[in-house]
């Protein structure tokens, strides 16, 4: 997220306290897109330190019917999904896409990072991220080349984020990442949504819960809004920011195979 520590978003159609703690990625106060104000959720308290456990592998992926990709606002999986699709933004943090990477790799977990080209991280974790893409076991989305708010930007200068962050991952990681892209702040409009789709960026892909790790909160806090939104067929959000993080990734880990829960690219629900 370039300098920017607080992000929120929200989803169409959706209302209510569910709206609010789904849809706010760690922000205060409130923002507007196409369907009105949303509060975010009050970080939960520190909870007493604990020992960082071990990863353990999250359960077995299992394939499944994949659906036809919806016209439109994507927020969350097909009903019944027995699982989540766990995605990850921005890459502020070298440190902190490292250890998404490391984490992917020793537990199985099924990963979609939206990426900014603009990040060093990326380049400096590709050769582990690498061989993960090809498997299919991580995928790839577009959130623009430095993440600026989109509903700010001109037309061509839309198109110019998606295209040069488009260059960046099919340069780094060898792959196309249409059509899914993420809307930094989750800001997006029928004029950014006609922009994005004129270089093939179709499918604007938000969220149906967050761990609130834009900025910078605590493992325990990152794990507590798990354990609110790690609930089957949620597209979940969080962030490769900040240091909590690192430690929350092998409690998130167990909290799945606590739950049962599998994870989910994109591609292994969708069509494109």
């Amino acid at each position: 997220m370039n300098h920017r520590t607080t992000r929120r978003a929200l989803i169409a159609g959706a209302t209510g306290w569910l709206a609010a703690g789904a849809l706010a990625a760690c922000s205060t106060g409130t923002a507007t897109t196409g369907v009105g104000p949303v509060t975010s959720p009050t970080p939960l308290a520190p909870r007493t330190p604990s020992a960082t456990p071990t990863p353990t592998p999250t359960p077995t992926f299992v394939p499944i019917a994949k659906h036809p990709l919806p016209h439109g606002t994507i927020t969350g999986l097909p009903t019944g999904t027995k699982g989540i699709a766990w995605t990850v933004d921005d890459g502020v943090s070298s440190e902190v896409v490292g250890a998404y990477a490391r984490f992917a790799a020793e537990t199985g977990t099924r990963l979609t990072f939206f990426v900014n080209g603009v990040r060093p991280s990326w380049t400096q974790h590709a050769d582990v991220l690498r061989p993960l893409i090809e498997s299919g076991q991580v995928q790839i989305g577009n959130h623009t080349w430095d993440h600026p708010a989109l509903t700010k930007l001109g037309d061509q200068a839309i198109e110019d984020q998606l295209t040069r962050n488009h260059e960046f991952i099919e340069h780094t990681f060898g792959v196309d990442a249409r059509p899914y892209f993420r809307p930094p702040f989750g800001y997006h409009d029928a004029r950014v949504d006609a922009a994005a789709a004129r270089v093939g960026y179709t499918t604007p892909l938000l969220w149906y819960g967050t761990l609130a790790d834009s900025g910078d909160i605590t493992s325990d806090q990152i794990v507590g809004f798990a354990e609110q939104w790690f609930q089957p067929a949620h597209i979940v959000i969080g962030h490769a920011n900040h240091p909590g993080t690192i430690g929350a990734l092998p409690r998130l880990a167990t909290l799945l195979r606590q739950r049962e829960l599998a994870t989910y690219t994109l591609d292994d629900v969708f069509t494109r």
